[in-house]
Formats: structure tokens, C-alpha cells, sequence
């Protein structure tokens, strides 16, 4: 396979990923399907890892590698070297999204224990002692109802989304510099066309 055509292969993997993000980010605004207050959603969604890190910055390297990716070969070297710039992007996109997906799902979400405060019951708690291994404390919040498990979900969707676009991008690095140090197929192409 060319790095043209594997250019092209990682752009067009990269988008439904990357809508999977920003959908599943925009879900972590709207718990068990609740409107809430501002004040009451989880700090760490208003980061946007899921709709600017693994979305946006993923989207645009994914253009640049299906324009690289050309009809299969990829035509010149500078648009394999901007697919590297853009793929360095797409990798600190989706390495931002698991710093704060994994942070996320560490701290755990905020919640209401049955007073009427919304607080974080779980942000102090060791890896030993965490509500992600120890299910019977989930009891703890009421509500939003299945806060919880809304917030691991998604997290966690997250999370896997931010690495597999990480590894992606970091793929797309090794091959756009490939693609722009040896040259792409289109030596093979015209010395088989000349060859006829």
C-alpha cells in the first residue's frame, strides 16, 4: 500500500470516530437525558475533550489526509508534509481527550446525595477504594438519576475514542514523513506507464 492510499484510509476512519466524540461529549451535558443547571453538570465536561479535542482537531487533520490520499496516490510531497503537521494536531487532540476522559472517570461526576448540594462524593477517594471498582457506592448519588453510570459510559467511550485517534494520527505522522522523505507511488505509476 502506498502512503497515499494509507493517508486516505486513516482520514476516512478518523470522521465517524470523531463524530462519536463530539456526540458522546455533547451527551455528558445532558445527564440520563436531564436538563440541568450549569452549576450542576461536571466540571470537567466543560472542557470540551470530546468536541474540540477528539472532534475538531481530529476533523482537520482528517481532510488534509484524504486530500494526501489524492485518488489513491498522493501527488506531491508537500501535501504529505502538511498531513504530518495536521496529524501532529490530531494526535494532541486525541491525547488531550484521554487525559481528561481518564480524569474524568477518576474523580468521578458531580451528583446530588440526597440533600439537595450538588458535590463530588468520589473525588477524594484512592484507586484502591474507587467507586469504579466498588459498585455498592453508587447509591450515594440521587441525582441525577444514573449519573454514574451515564458518566463512565460516556467516559470511557470516550477515552477509547482519544486512543484509537491517537494512534491513528501518530500512524498518519510516520507515514506522511515516509510519503515525503521516499516520495509516494506515483514514481511506480509513471515508470509503469512509460514502461508500456
Amino acid at each position: 500500500m502506498c502512503t497515499g492510499k494509507c493517508s486516505k484510509c486513516i482520514g476516512i476512519t478518523l470522521f465517524p470516530l470523531a463524530a462519536c466524540a463530539i456526540v458522546s461529549n455533547i451527551l455528558l451535558y445532558f445527564p440520563n437525558g436531564q436538563v440541568l443547571q450549569l452549576s450542576e453538570i461536571t466540571d470537567l465536561v466543560w472542557f470540551f475533550h470530546g468536541i474540540l479535542g477528539a472532534g475538531i482537531l481530529v476533523i482537520l487533520p482528517a481532510f488534509m489526509m484524504l486530500g494526501a490520499g489524492g485518488a489513491g496516490c498522493c501527488a506531491n510531497r508537500c501535501g504529505m508534509l502538511l498531513s504530518v503537521v495536521l496529524a501532529v494536531l490530531g494526535f494532541a487532540g486525541g491525547a488531550y481527550c484521554v487525559v481528561i476522559s481518564s480524569l474524568g472517570l477518576i474523580g468521578g461526576p458531580l451528583c446530588d446525595t440526597g440533600d439537595g448540594e450538588y458535590l463530588y462524593p468520589f473525588r477524594n477517594d484512592t484507586l484502591e477504594d474507587s467507586y469504579l471498582f466498588n459498585q455498592t457506592t453508587w447509591s450515594i448519588c440521587k441525582e441525577p438519576e444514573n449519573i454514574i453510570l451515564w458518566n463512565i459510559v460516556l467516559f470511557s467511550i470516550l477515552l477509547v475514542i482519544g486512543v484509537i485517534e491517537a494512534i491513528l494520527c501518530f500512524i498518519q505522522v510516520i507515514n506522511g514523513l515516509t510519503g515525503f522523505i521516499c516520495g509516494t507511488c506515483m514514481r511506480k505509476r509513471k515508470t509503469n506507464i512509460s514502461g508500456m
